[in-house]
């Protein structure tokens, strides 16, 4: 896999200079040192390479640590310091130099560091949701049961699970290539859709990221680059992960977002979801599955053929490809999945591993910590209920006992103390980094919905969309996401399980936040996108939970619901003028998901869950099918130029001949010259130059979004909140004077201006460049 991602790199421009120290620095630098901590802080995984994955998770996590003291004390490379202390300890430290090995088990059903080939708390690999297992908390002999439990967990410790690295499993050959095979499809959408396109017709996020990268290389603490002074409220820690790389190897910041950097972090991804998978389901097989569920199954779209009314319908389940598109989902789903591995983990130790990840989650995407407290918050709920009679009689029948009881199961496991630790961590992001803003997000029940309704209506205020019409269409879409993740219901008592419990949470609340808030630019599915894996680990439990079905049958019924799913979707297309039917268009939209709703109700009443999800999963194969396809094949469409022809060769003409500290001002501020609003989502300029703009573009700043309104039109079209310097500083590009020219320079601390062909700036300012687009001009 990692020799077809070079070949693809190389294919794709990226030098082999670059991708030799790219890789040597992922390796030495971040990977090694990183999966040596995660052995010394936790005992080591139960797979190599569940511990290669959680050790570059932490290590990323250590290096950013690392970073910011060095970028704060103006010596960047010092970053290099964290990872040469970790391997000269590691090598000169007797204690700690055993982590440099492992030993894997022998035999082909062993699967880990116990003499049972299984984990003391994990069922019977035959049996992996059996009521009377250890895992469901209930065990047939009693007090020998438990007895048995404490002496399995010692000995699990002593043969390294809590102290070392001991025997661990290998990976089974297929499962391996099941992953890589995902592995590769993600390099092979990016080779399609990013690392081939030309840079100027690339997404039109990546220069935003682009510059973020650039403050984090120069500048501490950041702000906004493309605003100057604007405190930048947003998730920056995976651009200090960048800016860190870009010092220590010489990669340009360019290769490095558009290219290298999130792909090690996407392809670690997967393996740790398959490994929670692997611990909670009992078997590799699951963990396959359930990284497959995550990243190519996706909601049913009824109206893929029409009718034309009703083409923008789309009830978002999300997808996991956004992995360059937003580095910054990336990065957090890259941490957040160690930290619920050490949660569900029967590891000997995990405090120290988690006071490192939570607090670096927090900078790289918080949007992960209120879901994970929402987990620990039900799972200490749900502990405090099955106080039995047996319990209050050995508290002494008062309520004091019932209340010491509770309290005692609320502190016995890592729960508690990773809440209070979450909760710590929040506040630390909310108030330090974000200075308590809110990137314009907001509390507004089915937002979403409201503006899916919009759409098809033709109403232009979503919110005079009615509670009632938005609650049907979020009822739709709670029935798409059954089809997706419908497995859950057949977890029965193993919900219970504090593990499972942490998994379905962490979606229930991904799920209740992308319903529950708004964004002016839909960022509140994020939520949605960061449950998914978690909801797919779920849904497979309870899969493996649930009474078996000959293959044939369940073949036969996801079939049946496939068919199903494309019959109803053509039967829409038939109905010229919904105007006709109840309800409408409203009617239209919701009566072929009714009618599959029902079809599964039918089902479910013969009284099989199995079946039940079956059916729902077909009623998703159409719609994953051609997303699945969609994501590997060429789309044909042209793809707008959105940087002209030229500018990175201005850019970087500017940074070489500039210092960090200058202010640059340009009369560049929208993307598009030809719209009737200003798309102010210009970033280029500071993502080329890698320099502090006064005013370029301002989408994404906290000032416009918190004046954005949720329904109050596109936030593109929000105009810049300070008027004043945005005047100041056009008006030295439209008409230019001596005056306003060293007005700019005496008030904002102006040095260069960055236009386009603007002879009369002669006059006033020295031009220092000029290609066939753009011209640069230095203020005495």
């Amino acid at each position: 896999m990692s020799c077809g991602a070079l070949a693809v790199f190389l294919w794709c421009g990226v030098s082999a200079r670059d991708l030799a120290f790219f890789a040597a620095y992922l390796g030495a630098g971040v990977l090694i040192p990183g999966t040596l901590l995660w052995r010394a802080l936790t005992g080591g995984g139960r797979s190599l390479a569940e511990e290669l994955a959680a050790g570059l998770a932490l290590g990323y996590a250590v290096e950013v640590l690392a970073y910011i003291p060095a970028r704060v004390v103006g010596a960047p490379l010092l970053v290099l310091a964290a990872p040469v202390a970790v391997l000269c300890a590691f090598t000169c430290v007797p204690r700690l130099r055993r982590h440099w090995w492992t030993r894997h088990a022998t035999g082909r059903h062993s699967s880990g560091a116990f003499p049972s080939g299984r984990h003391p708390f994990e069922p019977p690999a035959s049996r992996p949701h059996s009521s009377e297992s250890p895992a469901s908390g209930r065990h047939s002999s009693g007090r020998v049961g438990r007895r048995r439990q404490a002496a399995g967990a010692v000995a699990g410790r002593r043969r390294g699970q809590g102290g070392g690295p001991g025997v661990r499993e290998r990976v089974p050959g297929w499962c391996a290539w099941a992953l890589a095979g995902i592995v590769a499809y993600l390099v092979g959408w990016s080779a399609l859709f990013l690392y081939r396109v030309p840079v100027p017709a690339a997404y039109v996020d990546m220069p935003y990221h682009l510059a973020l990268v650039g403050e984090a290389k120069h500048h501490f603490p950041l702000t906004v680059p493309s605003v100057l002074g604007e405190k930048l409220s947003y998730h920056w820690f995976v651009y200090a992960e960048m800016a860190a790389t870009s010092w220590v190897t010489g990669i340009e910041p360019l290769t490095l977002v558009y290219r290298l950097s999130t792909l090690p972090m996407a392809a670690a991804t997967v393996v740790l979801v398959a490994a929670i998978g692997r611990r909670l389901g009992g078997r590799w097989s699951a963990g396959v599955a359930a990284a497959g569920v995550a990243y190519f199954v996706f909601g049913p779209e009824l109206f893929l053929f029409g009718p034309e009314q009703l083409e923008d319908v789309s009830f978002p389940t999300r997808s996991m490809f956004t992995v360059w598109a937003s580095p910054t989902q990336t990065f957090g789903a890259l941490l957040f999945a160690p930290v619920v591995l050490l949660l569900v983990g029967e590891f000997g130790r995990r405090w120290a591993a988690l006071a490192v990840l939570l607090p670096v989650l927090a900078g790289a995407k918080a949007t992960y910590l209120p879901m994970l407290l929402a987990a620990l918050l039900l799972i200490l709920a749900v502990r405090a209920l099955p106080v039995r009679a047996r319990d209050r009689r050995g508290a002494g029948r008062t309520a004091g006992g019932v209340v010491w009881k509770v309290v005692g199961r609320w502190w016995r496991g890592p729960w508690a103390g990773a809440a209070v630790w979450a909760v710590v961590c929040l506040l630390f992001a909310q108030v330090v980094l974000f200075g308590q803003g809110a990137q314009g997000t907001v509390v507004a029940p089915f937002a979403t919905m409201r503006g899916l309704w919009a759409r098809v209506a033709g109403l232009s205020d979503p919110a005079v969309v009615p509670v009632w019409v938005a609650a049907v269409l979020t009822g739709v879409q709670l029935f798409c996401l059954a089809c997706v993740w419908g497995g859950v219901a057949g977890l029965g008592r193993r919900v219970l399980e504090p593990a499972v419990l942490l998994v379905a949470g962490v979606g229930l609340a991904g799920i209740g936040a992308s319903v529950l808030l708004g964004h002016p630019a839909d960022s509140q599915l994020y939520f949605l996108e960061a449950a998914r894996p978690y909801l797919s680990i779920a849904a497979v439990c309870g899969v493996l939970a649930a009474a078996r079905l000959p293959w044939a049958r369940l073949a036969g019924l996801v079939g049946a619901g496939a068919a199903a799913a494309l019959v109803a979707g053509l039967l829409s297309t038939l109905v010229p003028d919904p105007t006709g039917l109840p309800g409408g268009r409203l009617g239209l939209v919701v009566a072929p998901y009714a009618v599959l709703a029902v079809a599964a109700v039918l089902v479910w009443r013969r009284g099989h869950v199995l079946a039940v999800v079956a059916v729902l999963a077909g009623y998703a194969v159409p719609t994953s099918v051609r997303e699945v396809a969609g994501h590997v094949l060429p789309d044909g469409e042209r793809r707008e130029r959105l940087i002209p022809p030229g500018a990175r060769a201005a850019g970087r003409w500017l940074r070489a001949h500039s210092a960090p500290g200058d202010v640059v001002a340009t009369d560049l501020h929208c993307l598009h010259d030809g719209w009737q609003v200003c798309d102010s989502r210009h970033f280029w300029v500071s993502g080329f130059s890698e320099r502090r703009m006064l005013v370029e573009g301002w989408a994404y700043t906290e000032s416009t979004l918190a004046r954005a309104g949720l329904f109050a039109g596109s936030y593109l079209a929000v105009p810049f909140a300070d008027q004043k310097r945005l005047a100041a500083n056009d008006v030295v590009f439209r008409a230019p004077t001596a005056e306003n020219v060293r007005r700019l320079a005496d008030e904002y601390g102006v040095t260069w201006l960055f236009t386009g062909m603007n002879p009369r700036l002669e006059e006033f300012a020295r031009l220092r460049f000029r290609n066939a687009t753009t011209s640069i001009y230095q203020i005495p």
